[in-house]
Parts: structure tokens; C-alpha cells; sequence
């Protein structure tokens, strides 16, 4: 539903709201947010809400205050804060004091990826795969390093002891408005992944914003704590975050193949924005996860996989992401990467159905890899032509400069 400015107006003064959460995002993706009350709604709108953008990692440029400016269809209600003097949460863009945008905004350089897109007549919607480990936690609340079970893959209750909190988080994410396709026990001890339909870029990005908000907030009332580091248990399954893509065009010709081509060609020089952290490249190469630039209709152990499939909307899935990926940069790049290969009519190279990971180096050494570490990712991403013509100059500073950490 698209809400209007009057509507959210009338809705926090008849539902009894008396806090709204204006919500942005870090560089690395981590949510902040600044709250206010219902009588400075009207300015938020109008004049933007200000706050020092020195404190923010990315906006540390900025020495005079920066604004938010709330984007009334993102609005949602916090079913865990209380019904009587209820919690609504706008996600926003962030704009300088004349209102012009900032070009550190990852909502804003999702935006504007979309709208190149959609220039070229094309659309790509996206739908993310989630996993995460809930762990125990101690007497104070705090995370240990004890997984909540030792359940394994697709298991069931009593082995899965997430079952419950799971079903609370997907139950969460549907009454906020989201679609949760499915859920269940992955392979690892205490490992859980839910699956999302798919929906427009921004949407799918601000959705999966928030659903780490609401697995983190409902593993704790169920006294867990959850964590979506790419490898939080070494020796066992790493999470990931696989990426649907559904790609749709106004002409009616079919650009999977050449859109998934242009992800292909540009899939090193972006991976530090997929894979941010040092523990990310344990990740990569082992079970599973995938380590070879390569593609298959079927074998699961390729980067990407386009698989035949009865539905209308041809799917490309990337298999590499890991959760602690900002979706805004992410899913920009993938726009991006994939309409240079439109632009360029790029072809894949052949489909590869043999597990490389398992394969003789001979033959594993015929193509090419994802970087092995974060010191080889963040190389790649600062001699990139592509990157830096999508991305601003201090994002990218910020990524390949600085050593930082996000649990």
C-alpha cells in the first residue's frame, strides 16, 4: 500500500502512536535511527529532522548537520513496542540543508540505479534467502558461543529448539507487511534461513534492513541471541545471503543471459560489497558456498544459478553475498553490473555442472575466482573502473580504507 503524507497524519493520531523511529542506514548498512513525536511529524516532511552526521560511518564528512526526510510508504508499526502509545518506523532519505540529496545515501544510490534501469526500459526485482545462527545466551541476556541446538538440516522440533522464535519472526515479518516465502532449520547447530518473494529493488532493500531488526529483537524475547556473520562457528555452515533476481523489460526480449553476463564480468571488482568482512572469505569455497566465477542451470555449487523453471519471471540467484552485505549497495551494483551487460550484449560462458570446489586443481584452475581475502577484495574494488563510476569516490574510501567490524 502507498501511504500518503494525510494518511499517516490521521493514522498516528486515531492508533494511539506516540513515537515514530526515522530510520536510516550507515555505509555498512547498520540501521540508526532518530525518534520524535507525533507533533513534529509536519516539519520531518517539510523541513526534514537534523542530526550530526559526524558520529555516522560514511558521513563523517559532513561537519554541518545533515536532514532526514521520512518516505511515507515505508511506514510500519513495531508489534514488540507497546500497543498503547504505539512505535511507527519511516525509513528516510538523507538530504543537506538545502534539501538536495547526498551521494553517500545508499538509499539514495539504490534510487538512483532503479531509475537508470528503468530508462532502459528494465525492471529487477529482488528476493534474498537469509540465513542466521541463534546462539545462547547467559544470564544477563548476553550472547555465548553455545548454538541454540545441534539440529541439522530441515529437522524438526524437538531438535530444532528455533522452531518457535522462527515462526514468531516470520508471523513479525508478516504483520509489518512483508511476504516471507518460507523458513526452516539450515545445516548448521542453531542455523536458520528464511526466505523472502520478491518485491521492487527498494522495497526488497529496506525489507531485509529490517528483518535483521526483527530476527535480533525476537531471538532475545525468546531468549536467543542471532547473529548473521558470514562465519560464526568455524568448521560449520556460514550464512549466507543468496539474491534472487527476476529481470523484466517493457520491450518484451529476454535479458537474463546478458544481464546475468554483465554480474559475471563484474562480480570481483563488487565483492567487497558483498562480502565485507574478514570472516566472509572463510566463508567462500567451503560447503557449499561458492568460490569460482562461474554459472550453471541446476548444480548448486556455482556462483550463479538461472534455473529452468515453469514460472513467468526467469530468476537468477547469487549464491557468494553473506547478510552482513548492505542490500542498497548491493542490489545497486547488481543494477548496475547487470545493464553494462545489456549494454555491452555480453553472453556467459558456457554452464559449469561439476563442483569445483571438489573438482582436480587442473581443472579448477581453468577459471577464474572471487577474491580469497578482504586485502584482495578491497585491491580489486579500488582499481575498478566500474565501481568507481557507480559508486561515490568516499564510499569506496570508506570500504577499502578502513578496517571495521559489525556484529
Amino acid at each position: 500500500m502507498v501511504y500518503t503524507k494525510q494518511y499517516i497524519a490521521d493514522y498516528i493520531d486515531q492508533e494511539d502512536v506516540k513515537f515514530i523511529r526515522l530510520a536510516f542506514c550507515d555505509v555498512f548498512g547498520t540501521q540508526k535511527n532518530v525518534s520524535i513525536m507525533p507533533s513534529e511529524l509536519t516539519r520531518a516532511f517539510e523541513r526534514g529532522i537534523a542530526f550530526n552526521p559526524s558520529e555516522i560511518n560514511g558521513f563523517e564528512s559532513y561537519k554541518s548537520d545533515l536532514f532526514l526526510f521520512p518516505d511515507p510508504s515505508t511506514l510500519n508499526v513495531l508489534p514488540w513496542r507497546p500497543s498503547h502509545g504505539r512505535v511507527v518506523r519511516l525509513f528516510c532519505n538523507i538530504k543537506q540543508p538545502d534539501q538536495s540529496p547526498i551521494a553517500e545515501d545508499c538509499r539514495y544510490i539504490l534510487q538512483q540505479a532503479i531509475e537508470a534501469a528503468k530508462a532502459k526500459g528494465i525492471t529487477c526485482d529482488f528476493g534474498a534467502e537469509f540465513e542466521f545462527y541463534l546462539f545462547q545466551t547467559d544470564e544477563n541476556g548476553n550472547a555465548t558461543s553455545i548454538p541454540g541446538d545441534n539440529a541439522g538440516y530441515l529437522d524438526i522440533a524437538p531438535e530444532d529448539k528455533g522452531e518457535n522464535t522462527r515462526r514468531e519472526i516470520c508471523l513479525t515479518l508478516e504483520e509489518m507487511g512483508m511476504q516471507p516465502e518460507s523458513s526452516h532449520h539450515e545445516k548448521g547447530p542453531g542455523q536458520h534461513e528464511i526466505n523472502f518473494m520478491q518485491s521492487d529493488a527498494l522495497s526488497a532493500a529496506d525489507n531485509a534492513t529490517t528483518f535483521k531488526v526483527v530476527v535480533k529483537t525476537i531471538a532475545a524475547r525468546n531468549g536467543f541471541a542471532a547473529s548473521f556473520m558470514p562465519k560464526p562457528i568455524r568448521g560449520k555452515s556460514g550464512n549466507g545471503m543468496h539474491i534472487n533476481m527476476y529481470i523484466k523489460s517493457q520491450d518484451g526480449e529476454d535479458y537474463t543471459s546478458a544481464f546475468a553476463a554483465g554480474i559475471l564480468a563484474h562480480i570481483r571488482d563488487i565483492t567487497i560489497f558483498l562480502n565485507p568482512l574478514e570472516d566472509s572469505y572463510e566463508r567462500l569455497g567451503q560447503m557449499s558456498a561458492p568460490r569460482y566465477v562461474t554459472w550453471s542451470a541446476e548444480n548448486r555449487s556455482q556462483l550463479l544459478r538461472i534455473p529452468v523453471s515453469n514460472e513467468p519471471d526467469q530468476r537468477i540467484e547469487l549464491r557468494s553475498a553473506d547478510p552482513m552485505a548492505n542490500p542498497y549497495l548491493a542490489y545497486a551494483l547488481l543494477i548496475y553490473a547487470g545493464l553494462d551487460g545489456i549494454q555491452k550484449s555480453m553472453t556467459p560462458a558456457q554452464p559449469v555442472n561439476t563442483d569445483l570446489n571438489e573438482a582436480e586443481k587442473s581443472v579448477a584452475n581453468e577459471f577464474k575466482t572471487l577474491p580469497h581475502t578482504l586485502s584482495e577484495a578491497t585491491q580489486l574494488a579500488k582499481s575498478s573502473s566500474f565501481v568507481g563510476q557507480v559508486l561515490p569516490k568516499h564510499i569506496i574510501d570508506v570500504y577499502c580504507n578502513r578496517a571495521f567490524v559489525t556484529i
